[in-house]
């Protein structure tokens, strides 16, 4: 057994300390339109947590009001002992935040963007120097410390923004949607470096993401859904409870098969996005038995191990990705822009 293996079997003390992040039974609204409903969830020390749901879900209100840019209905957000509402002034001395949207000045070099962010924060002199030396080294930006924030890449740039979020050593690091807009090599290394800054520094991070291969690296999710919350786990535990393998099946009429199905195998059948899916052990060998007794009504068979989409359509009955109109939470974005 290698020693990250080893390592990995051992459980973490962490798990039973108090948690950094509480939030308790929280509820926002937008004139009568529900963002939050009772949200609770805890997140523990040196733990990277994701957020995830679809457009609408309520992560960004969430976000929001752990960030203390908002104040909720009712309810708690509780971060290392600072309530996000009543003590906003202390509660940002104590964690760092990225945006979704860039905050950095592109006529700016890295260094002089950083060094704007240390007097916000009460730095000077040769201590803020020092510091933007060693978290330009961090981030992997040393060697462009004089370079204006326009010559960078995609990835370049949110590493600085990550820099900025990190100047004054937070212990809670919030992060929203941090990958919008980079290409795959930009995210995996964002992501290797949240797992650098959790394992390394301790830094307990919180991320927003609608993506479900970056929610997987998360140690534990709270899914959204409507303002809901539907889920909480770590990725596998969420997976583990659908129980076996997911069919899906595809056919011109797909509510009289899956009505046919039930009956003839006494399973159960959804009809969700106008496919039937079932859940099943031993998938292969139950699709040759379905695909026997109902001949030439099915046009095509794919079977996938449970994914955390799969997860999300159980608990709600519905795809992650819908069509519709506007959603809560473009709803949300617009109305924080009028104001």
């Amino acid at each position: 057994m290698s020693v990250s293996e080893l390592v990995g079997s051992i459980p973490r003390e962490d798990t039973l300390a108090s948690p950094v992040i509480s939030v308790r039974e929280l509820v926002h609204r937008y004139d009568n339109r529900p963002a939050l409903n009772g949200v609770s969830f805890d997140v523990r020390p040196a733990e990277l947590f994701g957020l995830l749901g679809p457009n609408g879900s309520g992560k960004t209100t969430m976000f929001r009001i752990l960030s203390t840019l908002m104040v909720p209905v009712a309810g708690q957000a509780i971060i290392l002992g600072y309530d996000a509402a009543k003590d906003p002034s202390q509660l940002r001395r104590e964690i760092g935040v990225v945006f979704q949207a860039q905050s950095i000045d592109l006529k700016l070099t890295a260094t002089e963007n950083l060094q704007h962010q240390g007097h916000l924060y009460g730095l000077h002199g040769s201590p803020l120097r020092s510091r933007i030396r060693e978290i330009l080294q961090r981030v992997g930006l040393a060697d462009r410390a004089r370079d204006k924030a326009e010559t960078f890449s995609g990835g370049m740039q949110r590493r600085l923004e990550l820099a900025k979020g990190l100047l004054h050593g937070p212990r809670v690091l919030l992060l929203d949607e941090p990958t919008t807009g980079l290409d795959p090599g930009a995210r995996r290394d964002l992501w290797q470096y949240l797992s650098i800054l959790r394992d390394e520094e301790q830094v307990t991070v919180l991320v927003t993401t609608h993506l479900m291969e970056e929610a997987e690296r998360c140690d534990r999710l709270a899914i959204l859904n409507e303002g809901k919350l539907v889920a909480l786990g770590t990725p596998t535990e969420l997976k583990r409870e659908i129980g076996g393998d997911v069919i899906v099946l595809e056919a011109k009429e797909p509510d009289a098969l899956a009505m046919r199905i039930r009956a003839r195998f006494n399973v159960d059948v959804r009809v969700i996005g106008g496919q039937v899916r079932i859940e099943k052990d031993q998938a292969h060998r139950f699709v040759t038995d379905v695909v026997e007794a109902f001949p030439g009504e099915i046009d095509a068979v794919s079977i996938a191990k449970p994914s955390l989409e799969d997860v999300f359509i159980r608990r709600t009955g519905h795809r992650f990705w819908t069509e519709g109109a506007e959603t809560t939470q473009d709803a949300t974005k617009s109305k924080a822009r009028k104001h």
